[in-house]
């Protein structure tokens, strides 16, 4: 079955909307981009409108910035820590919105969506 972009399956009552149509193909949803720590590899992929996304795919440096002094500087990610955003991401080391890193300064949580943003911002904790 196709990933879609198109409306719920339910109204917010729990309902069963009346299909009066089948999915068109201008909703089909794109896989999604698990990124994960390694060699940079990015790809610009054209989107809806003309834009464009940089697709992170894998990446060892982080933009991390200290609360207290607000200084940010790029380090090398050592280690993944936890991802609570799903059990399956937390044990394939995915990388999301969320996720907690091992930096050389000590923990990072990732501020930016690297599978859209196309880079890693990062808070230390």
């Amino acid at each position: 079955m196709a990933r879609s972009q198109g409306r719920s399956q339910r109204k917010y009552t729990g309902k069963k909307y009346k299909h009066f149509r089948k999915k068109r193909k201008r909703e089909l949803a794109r896989p999604p981009i698990d990124t994960t720590i390694g060699e940079e590899k990015k790809k610009k992929q054209r989107v809806m409108g003309g834009n464009y996304k940089i697709k992170l795919f894998s990446t060892s440096y982080i933009n991390v910035t200290d609360p207290q002094t607000n200084k940010t500087q790029k380090v090398k990610i050592t280690g993944f820590e936890e991802n609570k955003a799903s059990k399956d991401l937390n044990r394939r080391h995915v990388i999301t919105k969320g996720a907690i890193v091992n930096t050389e300064l000590g923990k990072a949580r990732v501020l930016s969506r690297p599978g859209q943003d196309g880079q890693l911002n990062g808070i230390l904790i």
